[in-house]
């Protein structure tokens, strides 16, 4: 049974609201599948226009996306103070862009991966799908641990 009382509220956004928010973030996480499984990754992307980028190197990710391109992208945020939580999801196909590509060329240079060194395919995620949730959450849902308690602990 269902208390709806600590239930948050569900609001479903608009395309045009799900493009917004995954231009006010830049880190998404990323599934593809590999041997028919799923697998999931972070990914730092951009929004281009009805699109997203983002670059990678050989290994895995690549190697999936090659192998079928059928991808999701996951990207989301809590905020605590406001008591809003969001989530946005795009379902499409991956592309990877030649390496003489324009896009590549001016893109590189707005594109920070976390390991940043040897990252030189750009992907492109042709959208399907764009849809998105908003969460209005009560007290008793929010998390009260500090950003840097929780980076602090993931490093230790």
């Amino acid at each position: 049974m269902r208390d709806d009382k600590v239930a948050p509220k569900t609001e479903s956004l608009t395309t045009k609201q799900c493009w917004k928010l995954l231009s006010d973030t830049s880190v998404g996480r990323l599934a593809v599948t590999i041997d028919g499984k799923p697998d999931v990754f972070p990914v730092n992307y951009k929004v281009d226009g009805e699109s997203l980028l983002f670059r990678t190197g050989p290994g895995t990710k690549l190697d999936a996306i090659n192998d079928n391109a059928s991808v999701a992208l996951e990207a989301d945020a809590v905020s605590a103070e406001f008591g809003l939580a969001w989530s946005v999801v795009v379902k499409g196909s991956a592309e990877s862009l030649p390496a003489d590509s324009h896009e590549l060329n001016t893109a590189i240079h707005g594109l920070f991966p976390w390991q940043g060194v040897g990252k030189s395919h750009l992907i492109r995620i042709v959208p399907d799908t764009v849809t998105g949730r908003r969460f209005t959450l009560d007290a008793s849902m929010t998390w009260n641990l500090p950003l840097n308690d929780a980076v602090r602990a993931g490093l230790e």
